[in-house]
């Protein structure tokens, strides 16, 4: 299990605003997340990868190492087809990479000569990088920026196979503090991983 801790605690540490990768990690790996109907989570708690017969390598498939985004996308596990929530451990070393290929969802002048050049970056990549809004437990939005990455091709079957270290099942850590997060600020009792800003 990831460890964890008061949530109240956690957010007076973190930065109120600007664009964060906030993650659990330690010298070797980092913990992102996802959220998948109950026969993919099953398959992928099972046999410690993703695959099975209901999942695509066809399409683009996003992590997200901030747990409070990954809970505000998926209704604390509750929304349709997103049940299972499963904390995926992943080499920092592949992390970091798809960090430094990752092609922005957004066009960004500062780093594409034009909007052409950045669309064909867009259709080459196997890697995308999107920024959100960050939430707090009850789905209000903040003003710190969260990070989402999106992975198709060889970058997706890295991440399903070669590059993941452990299949985390966080099905029972989300039901428990499910509760505590309809409550309101601070959120006294709510338990969150354990996640500082990550190096970039």
């Amino acid at each position: 299990m990831i460890e964890h801790a008061l949530h109240a605690f956690q957010a007076a540490r973190w930065p109120a605003a600007g664009e964060h990768v906030l993650a659990h990690f330690d010298a070797d790996t980092i913990v992102v997340y996802q959220a998948y109907r109950e026969s993919i989570g099953r398959h992928a708690i099972a046999h410690g990868r993703l695959g099975g017969p209901d999942f695509s390598f066809d399409r683009m498939s996003w992590i997200k190492p901030n747990f409070l985004w990954m809970m505000h996308r998926s209704g604390w596990g509750t929304k349709p087809g997103q049940e299972v929530t499963l904390g995926l451990r992943v080499r920092r070393s592949f992390f970091d990479c798809l960090l430094r290929d990752a092609v922005a969802s957004s066009f960004d002048p500062a780093r594409h000569a034009s909007r052409e050049a950045w669309q064909r970056a867009v259709e080459e990549s196997a890697v995308r990088l999107q920024w959100d809004p960050d939430h707090a437990p009850d789905g209000a939005r903040l003003q710190r920026r969260a990070v989402q990455i999106g992975l198709r091709g060889a970058a997706l079957k890295s991440l399903a196979s070669t590059e993941l270290v452990e299949v985390i099942d966080m099905r029972a850590f989300v039901e428990a503090q499910r509760e505590s997060a309809r409550g309101g600020a601070p959120w006294p009792g709510l338990r969150t991983p354990v996640e500082n800003p990550y190096p970039r």
